[in-house]
């Protein structure tokens, strides 16, 4: 099969991740622009560069979470189960395995679609393909929201740790990259409190 190319880029599956995140970073501020028939303007050319600039840091912290996801999912339930006890007692929304390992589940497909939205910069795959609807679809089943975000909450804190460790990152300065994280499982959070 021969690789699509388009005049300076390399063949589709040769391009990095980091090619393909500030390609749809690109792609979006240039079809925005298009659309409203202006040139890209200094802001713009500026707010590029930084994330050019910091697109290292990005993808450390999206490995680092990546490599890390299944000690975050387990050690925020195992806390959350541990102030929450009633939730794996007889009865309780998390007791029997069939039920543990769905919250799991559960927890662990929201860490990812956090990641997706960090690596990419853009909170709508996290809005449109994970948190559209769960709320409902929670109240449903009869989850409790609350501790579903008490999970989130508490993935948060554990990531955010592990991605702002500073030993074998790219340096630099990473407080808006935490401060971006953060937003991710907080909007993650409130959707289905």
């Amino acid at each position: 099969m021969a690789a699509r190319t388009r005049p300076g880029l390399a063949p589709t599956f040769l391009r990095t991740s980091a090619q393909i995140f500030m390609f749809d970073a690109f792609t979006r501020v240039v079809a925005q622009a298009d659309a409203r028939g202006e040139f890209l303007n200094a802001a713009q050319i500026d707010a590029l560069a930084a994330m050019v600039a910091e697109s290292n840091k990005r993808m450390d912290a999206v490995n680092r979470i990546t490599s890390n996801a299944s000690k975050i999912v387990t050690n925020a339930a195992r806390e959350l189960f541990d102030q929450q006890p009633a939730l794996i007692a007889p009865g309780g929304n998390a007791y029997t395995h069939r039920r543990m390992a769905a919250c799991l589940r559960d927890m662990e497909i929201v860490l990812r679609y956090i990641t997706y939205s960090l690596f990419t910069g853009d909170a709508s795959v996290l809005e449109d393909r994970c948190l559209n609807g769960l709320r409902e679809t929670y109240l449903a089943l009869g989850v409790p929201g609350a501790s579903v975000a008490e999970g989130i909450r508490k993935m948060k804190d554990a990531a955010i740790a592990i991605a702002n460790d500073r030993n074998g990152i790219t340096p630099g300065d990473c407080s808006a990259l935490m401060s971006e994280i953060g937003t991710y499982f907080d909007r993650a959070a409130a959707a289905v409190a």
